[in-house]
């Protein structure tokens, strides 16, 4: 290789180089923040997990303590919430607490409060309001249980069949028993209907009269 060869070699590493330099330079404070963003990312998800499993691990301590307390839903309701959903959850254990202390006005009003919360999934609200209809005291009127079940009997309802059941229960009260029994023999041709269910269904059939698969 000659002098003049060797001597354009060395000016074009040269000038490699000094291109590489300036892109560098140009280019590192990019570099450097996007490192500085995935750090920073990576840090907030560790912290935001460390966070939300804080507050879960409260929150079940919190309602553990409510249910220990045995005292009507009374501490249930008082627990502090940081969502909807957890709203949801404690007014429902409130809810059961307190029937199961025989408070159904306070039962009422805690499932009221879950149905008309917003951002919880339907069957949170869906649930609350068939437990509410149930929780009703037998004094209630019966047109007014019926239509607290009859709002929850429409197609698609996750609760039709089994308030269609307790539809046909008031049926039996007011003296309807053929049309109870109509009703419940509607209940077995559902698909939603579980074994228990129908078992529970069929035997009440026969308990008035009935053939299970027929008219009366």
């Amino acid at each position: 290789m000659s002098n003049t060869d060797s001597f354009i070699d060395e000016v074009t590493e040269e000038v490699r180089r000094d291109r590489l330099f300036h892109t560098f330079k140009r280019w590192a404070p990019v570099g450097v923040l996007a490192i500085l963003l995935i750090v920073g990312g990576a840090a907030y998800n560790e912290w935001r997990k460390a966070s939300q499993a804080a507050e879960a691990e409260r929150f079940g301590t919190e309602l553990l303590a409510g249910i220990e307390a045995n005292d009507q839903g009374q501490s249930l309701s008082a627990v502090e919430t940081s969502s909807e959903l957890q709203a949801a959850v404690a007014g429902h254990l409130a809810a059961a607490d307190a029937l199961a202390g025989g408070d159904r006005d306070l039962a009422i009003t805690e499932l009221e409060t879950v149905e008309g919360l917003g951002e919880v999934p339907a069957i949170y609200k869906d649930l609350a309001a068939f437990k509410a209809a149930l929780a009703l005291s037998p004094d209630t009127p019966v047109e007014e249980r019926r239509a607290a079940f009859e709002a929850l009997s429409a197609p698609g309802s996750p609760f039709r069949v089994l308030a269609v059941e307790q539809m046909a229960l008031i049926q039996i009260e007011t003296g309807e028993t053929d049309a109870a029994i109509i009703s419940l023999n509607g209940i077995l041709e559902e698909a939603e209907a579980t074994p228990g269910l129908q078992r529970r269904v069929s035997e009440l059939i026969v308990a008035l009269g009935g053939t299970p698969g027929g008219q009366g």
